[in-house]
């Protein structure tokens, strides 16, 4: 494994020249719609892609809507009057672009959903993404596993997040997670001690780490001032930064009071350093480097009317459509392989995760 993760950074740039348009074809213009750039992840998404695009002969328009939901619609509609071949769309809200869709549609531009499903529109060609059914379970089975190793002795106490309601992806990262939990709540290993569950109640709007912040304080103050926390479901390392905040505020982590198995995502700096440090237990990896490739390499077909390369033609419906598919895999991370996963790739340097 060592040796292939060691091997993804050259993997990437090799594919980049993949997708270079043959002598004599012309290159076109791609219009990147991304959410914000509060999140690491998207920064290093849209910096990957730009890379890419460029270095394969197309120009780009890389916008960040600093999730603003008319700003992002504003911005897609500026990049499709401005004439790109194609918009490579991370929605904030991905219901809200139906009539920005349609425009494009009109105008010949193709339109790919990146990582997070544009809904209830005909006009989305194509999504990259990861398998975000998958996520939710290693973030579930890693809390299993953590709270097994912990040498804690069930039944374990468990508070649940969700991420936000207005991203498809937040209801795969939680019926995934669910599948893994579900039975051990049923029978009764697992506790969940306020009794809040489902996505209409655990979700976290725009994946605000403060909002997290402040229901852990709620949990605490409202269910566990005679018990503990055993494990946090978190489905985004924003969160989890949030929640250890909270916890670290009633003395978890020092004395008698050790701090609970809490999951993540993303593979964000401060959480990879709260990994280290013993505060989280695990964060998933999603390469964004992969994932510009994949993208790259369908816009590359759609501009030269190929078809782009999929892997999943069933899993996500719209509501419209189903949206054909290419689906990366998620590498679960913990401080077993945090530095052959993040630094042997060359995704991290050592100086970069260094406390």
């Amino acid at each position: 494994m060592k040796s292939i993760l060691a091997g993804l950074g050259a993997l990437v740039m090799t594919s980049a020249l993949s997708v270079m348009p043959a002598v004599g074809q012309e290159a076109g213009s791609v219009g990147i719609s991304m959410p914000t750039q509060s999140s690491a992840r998207w920064i290093s998404d849209g910096n990957s892609m730009v890379e890419l695009f460029e270095a394969a002969g197309y120009q780009t328009d890389l916008q960040y809507a600093e999730d603003d939901i008319p700003n992002q619609l504003a911005q897609i509609e500026n990049m499709i009057v401005r004439g790109v071949d194609v918009l490579v769309i991370a929605s904030i809200d991905g219901t809200t672009l139906t009539t920005a869709l349609e425009n494009a549609a009109a105008a010949g531009i193709h339109v790919i959903a990146y990582d997070r499903l544009i809904r209830g529109s005909e006009h989305v060609d194509y999504y990259a993404t990861f398998d975000n059914f998958k996520v939710g379970v290693q973030q579930a089975q890693s809390l299993v596993d953590g709270l097994e190793a912990s040498g804690r002795e069930a039944p374990y106490n468990i508070e649940l997040f969700g991420g936000s309601p207005d991203d498809n992806n937040a209801y795969f990262f939680y019926d995934g997670a669910m599948s893994v939990l579900q039975p051990l709540i049923d029978d009764g290993t697992l506790v969940v001690k306020s009794g809040q569950m489902g996505m209409d109640t655990v979700g976290t709007l725009r994946w605000d780490g403060s909002v997290a912040q402040a229901r852990m304080d709620n949990l605490l103050s409202a269910h566990y001032t005679d018990d503990t926390v055993d494990a946090v479901l978190s489905p985004y390392d924003g969160l989890s930064i949030g929640i250890i905040s909270s916890l670290r505020g009633v003395g978890y982590g020092s004395g008698d009071m050790p701090m609970p198995i809490i999951s993540g995502q993303d593979a964000e700096i401060p959480s990879v350093k709260a990994i280290m440090a013993g505060d989280q237990y695990s964060t998933i990896f999603k390469d964004t480097r992969e994932l510009a490739r994949v993208t790259v390499g369908m816009v590359s077909a759609l501009i030269n009317d190929a078809e782009p390369e999929i892997n999943d033609t069933e899993t996500y419906d719209n509501g419209v459509k189903v949206v054909p598919s290419y689906l990366l895999e998620p590498v679960l991370v913990t401080a077993d392989n945090l530095e052959e996963v993040l630094v042997g790739s060359g995704y991290y340097t050592q100086d970069q995760i260094a406390n």
